[in-house]
């Protein structure tokens, strides 16, 4: 399982000059993927020519981005020096705005989370939310005592879709004024270079990075929200298709002439599979950053209603799993999102037995469903990860490659 799981996770640099951007990346994937590695070692898992190991080496370790550890000892000839990333290196600023509010990270070159703040939000409209943004990366800045100029950006991570032809999917579970954002305007308002994602992708890019989705290129994470939506790895780049709205299966129909949806179908996903539909099923009309863990509460309590509206989405998650399973073949689904473990495992355990498709292989790796294991700041994460990707390789999906 080790072995296979080593293959799909191969990432390879190439030699040519040109490329010295790409193979800046991906001296450091290896590097985050296996932990400290010696030249060599670094050499042979991207297929990068010694003397181009050793010059990329060079110039992460004079950036700041790599550092030296004690050589090792204990085996014949030279000792090797293993190679780390330095987390002092470089940071970023990860902001997570939704429904429930504002989240706001500051992340170091390792993943680690140096400094965390949130905030509500009572008016979603930009012209609230921008500087309540603005506020929370002050406060990173303030107090988190790190060198600020190697901050490289920010990235946010918000419900889509954006730039929605004639708009039919923005409604209840998107934020009112956020169809079109003007990116540069907030740039400027929070002092910082800033990129854009849905939260689903943002999520799907955390959990890669940080969670149960570390080794593996092809994968689906279903990102439970407000609404309900995909993050897609395919061979190592997140698909973003034509419109960058890739992933928007709260609108997969699943329950023909079923509930009516803003979008103008009927029995769309998320209509049953979302925090939204939770919260019209349990009649809750006020929420915040609190309210999802509220449920957690009460399903540890015994709740019937929490428990039915678990049960109720069993069905139609079912077929949204075996429609994705039996497009991409995906290594595996991860559930995730701003939704706590206590209900994505209950609704993992209801699952099953999932529906015969181009997944269901018996020597297969890994399960076809696992729970996502980077937490509910998983899209924060990610959309910290944003400006580190711009910044060290611009065609993030060069990084990885299969090897089989």
């Amino acid at each position: 399982m080790t072995q296979r799981m080593e293959r799909a996770a191969g990432i390879f640099g190439t030699n040519l000059e040109h490329a010295r951007s790409h193979n800046r990346r991906v001296v450091l994937e290896a590097v985050r993927l296996h932990g400290a590695l010696s030249r060599a070692e670094i050499a042979r898992f991207t297929m990068l020519t010694s003397q181009t190991v050793s010059n990329i080496v060079e110039e992460l370790e004079a950036g700041g981005m790599l550092r030296a550890d004690a050589p090792r000892t204990g085996g014949r000839g030279q000792p090797a020096t293993p190679l780390s990333i330095d987390p002092d290196g470089a940071y970023s600023v990860g902001l997570q705005f939704d429904h429930h509010g504002l989240t706001a990270v500051l992340v170091d070159l390792a993943g680690q989370v140096r400094r965390r703040v949130e905030a509500g939000v009572g008016d979603p409209r930009p012209e609230h939310a921008v500087p309540e943004m603005a506020r929370a990366v002050k406060a990173l800045r303030s107090r988190s005592g790190v060198d600020w100029s190697r901050v490289l950006g920010a990235g946010l991570a918000m419900p889509g879709p954006f730039n929605a032809q004639g708009r039919s999917l923005m409604g209840p579970t998107s934020l009112p004024g956020w169809d079109d954002p003007d990116i540069d305007a907030i740039a400027r308002r929070i002092g910082l270079p800033l990129l854009l994602e849905n939260d689903a992708k943002a999520a799907a890019i955390g959990e890669h990075l940080h969670g149960a989705a570390r080794r593996l290129t092809s994968f689906a994470y279903l990102f439970f929200g407000m609404g309900f939506g995909a993050g897609l790895f395919v061979d190592g780049h997140v698909y973003k298709g034509f419109g960058r709205n890739a992933g928007e299966i709260g609108h997969m129909i699943v329950v023909p002439d079923g509930r009516p949806c803003h979008c103008g179908n009927r029995g769309c996903l998320e209509q049953y599979v979302s925090l939204r539909a939770a919260y019209q099923a349990l009649d809750i009309v006020r929420f915040d950053r609190g309210t999802p863990d509220e449920l957690a509460r009460r399903l540890q309590a015994g709740d019937r209603e929490v428990t039915a509206w678990l049960e109720s989405t069993v069905a139609p998650l079912r077929q949204a799993i075996n429609m994705l399973e039996s497009m991409l073949d995906p290594e595996t689904i991860i559930l995730g999102g701003v939704m706590p473990e206590a209900l994505l495992s209950r609704i993992g355990a209801l699952l099953p037995p999932l529906a015969v498709s181009a997944a269901d292989q018996p020597d297969r790796p890994l399960p076809r469903l696992v729970i996502g294991a980077a937490g509910p700041d998983t899209p924060a994460l990610g959309a910290a990860a944003l400006p580190i990707f711009d910044e060290l390789n611009p065609q993030l999906n060069l990084l990885l490659k299969k090897t089989g």
